[in-house]
């Protein structure tokens, strides 16, 4: 026998079946809850990455602009403030130096050297260095081949080739050179263009007052460059061979070997110091002592940053990383939702770009115990890979989490990359300031899974004008990075899926 309902019928039948009551507590429940979408982060995005934003250097209108969206994004999704003082910005005092004027002399013998170049740059530590009689010693990359500085350079100005050719792996930066130096005594670091016609590249550096962490800094009193055509009429003035000196240097052991030149200085440098801010929100948890998890990405980027007269000054930044804020900013409105047993921090680092220092201020003055931190989640260059991506985890190796991180991943329909060739950028983002007080942090995503894909970006767009958003802009990898962070923050902050016998183990 046919049995024919009317619509009406149909649906009464329907909506109070057990299987359709199911549905609707299932879709209703959080772990189905919608995913982040390209929208939801292009809107952060072309606002964060926008020109009335200039750029989100630290120090800037755009800075003020920028700390201001952040707040209110984490206020609307239902995070609390949890800097220090109760509010949701953590100040980081910043200094910026600038060339002022110096005069500087040299001698060898008791005789004045005539020098035909001028490309010298010198800043000091403090607003006015003088000193007179002040040696000379070359000491070619600074360290030798096993990463030791072999010269005597205490209380001398240390001359120092700016290429890293033959120079132990960890050592071949310059910072990390410069700060080699420093630490053997040296009264002045003086950085010397290399034959690659780089000297533009150091002038520029220098003279664009770049940013340090103040109390934190490694800094000679005095510090600058000099152009090769400088230094080989300086050592020529003084009766040396350059072409020599050059030569001596490739030795494993090289000691270094003075000059025989003295330097009469007088450089006033000028100062400005101010408080940038990191920004901090908070998702208590339920279950007090059971430890945090804290999600943090960098908000800063580079500024106003092309010369006057270009067509477009603005390095926005929208990838590097207006992208990872965007994430950052999805992921707390889905995780707002529910209470966790854990605490959730949501952390916003300034300074980034002049070297984590927003991330190392974080970590010398942490907001909560970092050993109670059992897990930080850096977002950063994450609108790189498309959709179906696998996923790369930098920091693989470095926690006892790679496993868990890689259930977590497959759950939710990711592919795992198995390697550990991310981890070539492991001290190039803020986790690495946390990761060296102990605390274990990773980074988590498809950005860093093909690197060829992310070699092309930084040898293109990268720290440019042309980072900005377009319709070309890569969102749907971010996207499932998002989701899969969503996850993550779940998991974690649930002590029955996640166990730890002390927080931060």
């Amino acid at each position: 026998m046919t049995i024919i309902l009317s619509l009406e019928q149909t649906h009464m039948r329907l909506v109070h079946s057990p299987i359709f009551l199911g549905l609707v507590v299932l879709a209703a429940s959080p772990s189905f809850s919608k995913a982040v979408t390209e929208a939801d982060l292009r809107s952060h995005i072309g606002i964060l990455a926008s020109d009335a934003f200039e750029g989100r250097k630290p120090g800037t209108a755009g800075e003020a602009k920028t700390v201001k969206y952040i707040a209110k994004a984490w206020a609307k999704a239902g995070l609390k403030p949890a800097a220090a003082d109760g509010s949701w910005f953590d100040p980081v005092p910043l200094i910026q130096r600038g060339q002022c004027i110096s005069k500087h002399a040299f001698t060898a013998k008791g005789r004045p050297l005539r020098i035909g170049s001028d490309d010298i740059i010198l800043i000091g530590k403090q607003a006015s260095y003088i000193r007179g009689d002040l040696p000379l010693v070359f000491v070619g990359r600074g360290v030798t081949t096993q990463g030791n500085v072999a010269a005597d350079v205490k209380g001398k100005a240390a001359i120092i080739l700016f290429d890293a050719e033959n120079v132990a792996e960890g050592m071949k930066s310059p910072r990390a050179r410069r700060e080699a130096l420093i630490a053997a005594g040296a009264e002045a670091v003086i950085f010397v263009a290399d034959s690659r016609g780089n000297w533009p590249t150091l002038r520029r550096q220098l003279l664009s007052r770049p940013i340090t962490l103040e109390g934190r800094e490694k800094r000679a009193p005095l510090e600058g460059a000099i152009s090769t055509e400088f230094a080989v009429g300086l050592v020529t003035a003084a009766g040396q061979d350059w072409d020599k000196l050059r030569a001596n240097a490739k030795q494993a052991d090289y000691a270094g070997e003075a000059l025989g030149i003295d330097a009469d200085l007088d450089v006033k440098t000028d100062l400005y110091r101010f408080n940038s801010s990191n920004v901090i929100g908070k998702i208590a948890g339920r279950k007090k002592n059971s430890g945090a998890l804290v999600f943090m990405g960098h908000w800063d980027h580079l500024g106003i940053c092309a010369p006057e007269g270009a067509p477009d000054r603005i390095c926005n930044g929208a990838v590097d990383n207006a992208s990872g804020i965007a994430v950052m900013n999805e992921v707390a409105k889905a995780l707002a939702k529910k209470k966790h047993d854990r605490d959730i921090y949501f952390l916003a680092t300034t300074a980034e770009e002049s070297g984590l220092l927003g991330a190392y201020a974080f970590a010398d003055k942490p907001v909560l115990p970092l050993d109670q931190i059992i897990l930080t989640l850096n977002i950063d260059t994450i609108a790189i890979a498309p959709r179906g991506s696998k996923v790369a985890i930098i920091g693989r190796g470095t926690t006892p989490l790679d496993a868990v991180v890689e259930t977590v991943a497959k759950k939710a329909g990711r592919t795992i990359e198995e390697s550990t060739d991310a981890n070539a950028f492991i001290e190039r983002q803020d986790g690495w300031a946390l990761a060296k007080k102990g605390v274990p942090a990773l980074m988590v995503g498809g950005s860093f899974a093909d690197l060829n894909l992310l070699q092309k970006f930084l040898g293109s767009d990268y720290h440019g004008p042309n980072d900005a958003l377009t319709d070309r802009t890569e969102l749907g990898g971010a996207a499932e990075d998002a989701d899969l962070h969503i996850a993550l923050g779940r998991h974690f902050a649930d002590t029955r899926k996640y166990k730890s016998k002390k927080a931060g183990e």
